[in-house]
């Protein structure tokens, strides 16, 4: 039982490591990131949202929805999203495939403190605004989703289609 307790501190601790965290919403503007070592995931990789092709708004509520929350990009489209907590409480946006973000949310209920800080996730204060660049390499469909503890449950998730090529 102490090797197990010990593994799972040392996945939080492994877990938490980063500057940003899900929790203190100074993830707001994203990661400073190097987008020339973007690297690439199963539903794309990290972009210069200087550079996009097209602006996309998403407004997170309190509700427990993202309007929209159904989104459709063409592939090797490189899409700024504005992200915008109008809500009154912590909420947040992360990019992936629907069993990713399924596992990634069953994590943070377990370690709801955990910290981290990735290309494909803004956390957002009540009130702010954060930005993030993607380009959706794939075609397929994605989905985005609020992994703070509760809100994905309750329906806080979008769908994204990436269609084309």
């Amino acid at each position: 039982m102490k090797h197990v307790i010990g593994a799972i501190a040392l996945a939080a601790g492994v877990l938490s490591a980063s500057a940003y965290g899900h929790g203190d919403g100074t993830h707001a503007k994203g990661p400073a990131i190097d987008y020339s070592r973007a690297e690439e995931t199963p539903f794309g990789r990290a972009a210069d949202p200087r550079r996009a092709q097209r602006t996309i708004r998403i407004d997170m509520s309190d509700a427990m929805r993202f309007t929209p929350a159904d989104i459709e990009v063409r592939r090797g489209e490189r899409v700024r999203f504005v992200v915008t907590n109008s809500g009154k409480i912590m909420h947040e946006m992360v990019l992936g495939t629907l069993d990713e973000l399924k596992k990634h949310g069953e994590l943070m209920k377990k370690f709801p403190g955990m910290e981290h800080d990735e290309p494909h996730m803004l956390h957002v204060k009540p009130g702010a605004s954060g930005e993030m660049g993607w380009q959706f390499t794939r075609a397929g469909e994605f989905h985005y989703g609020c992994l703070i503890p509760g809100h994905f449950d309750n329906g806080m998730v979008g769908r994204i289609r990436v269609v084309g090529r």
